[in-house]
């Protein structure tokens, strides 16, 4: 009995040592704002799926009443699964181990569930093709909606046709993931993607303040008070300048990436009078 109460006890003391006030905000460096809005950069790209539904409104039943639905109870719960997953890992493991890790699910699962331990990587790999589905369903609808309003090649615009599904725009969305695979480190590729993400994010809700101003009268079916796009501004700024101040090489890399879609907006969107044989030229080429 005096043995199990000891286990008992040491067991109890890792259960909730690190989650304590004292040890959970000891630092284990000198705090810099660069890096903690990198580390803020990098954790919400895991929840970077709320916008992802908007670009399939066309393919929604109701749009108009699914769509905030969708929002509403989709970001609550992916936020109480993720923080209590990471609150889960904290009681199992310490920060050294946290950060020696390669996949912290996969270790968390070693550590608690014995012979049980291969779950953890199986349901990692479902959710990671839950999430790639969904990437890549909502993504080719870009390619898809640009070509069909002429700003990409007329290829894109293109559906198969029997399943209705936009077979071209979903394959050029698999080149272009393929492409960025070229990058081995993960973290610089969440880099890449996150700040370029924020950076349009930002850009597309100031578009939504400004409308509200220059044009307060036009229809919204779906209207929100101007409080959240203020707040998540704040918010933006707060990531974007930190974060382009601690890692400015690989910010300013995401930066170039981005540019290179300048030559494509003068092609396809900027110059209206395209002469009939550059359309005929790229219809040939694609």
């Amino acid at each position: 009995t005096g043995i199990y109460q000891i286990r008992l006890h040491d067991m109890c003391c890792i259960f909730y040592y690190w989650l304590e006030p004292a040890n959970a905000f000891e630092p284990f460096q000198e705090y810099n704002v660069g890096l903690i809005a990198l580390a803020f950069l990098q954790g919400s790209f895991a929840y970077g799926g709320w916008n992802f539904l908007n670009y399939v409104t066309e393919e929604l039943v109701d749009p108009y009443v699914n769509l905030p639905r969708a929002i509403f109870i989709s970001i609550p719960l992916v936020t109480f699964v993720y923080v209590f997953a990471n609150i889960a890992y904290v009681t199992a493991m310490s920060p050294a181990e946290l950060l020696a890790s390669n996949a912290v699910a996969v270790t968390f699962g070693q550590k608690l569930l014995g012979v049980m331990a291969w779950i953890m990587p199986i349901s990692v790999a479902l959710s990671t093709f839950g999430g790639v589905n969904g990437s890549l369903f909502t993504s080719s609808r870009l390619f898809f909606a640009g070509a069909r309003e002429g700003h990409l090649p007329s290829l894109l615009a293109m559906i198969h046709v029997k399943r209705c599904t936009p077979i071209p725009a979903l394959l050029f969305t698999c080149l272009s993931t393929l492409l960025m695979l070229c990058t081995s480190d993960m973290y610089t590729l969440i880099n890449y993607v996150g700040f370029i993400n924020y950076l349009f994010y930002g850009v597309t809700v100031a578009g939504q303040i400004v409308l509200r101003i220059k044009q307060p009268d036009m229809h919204r079916p779906i209207k929100i008070s101007l409080i959240w796009p203020v707040i998540y501004l704040l918010f933006w700024a707060f990531l974007l300048i930190f974060s382009l101040y601690s890692e400015p090489v690989v910010c300013g890399i995401g930066l170039a990436i981005m540019l290179t879609g300048v030559p494509v907006y003068f092609l396809g969107v900027y110059w209206d009078n395209k002469p009939q044989c550059f359309d005929a030229f790229v219809g040939r080429l694609t």
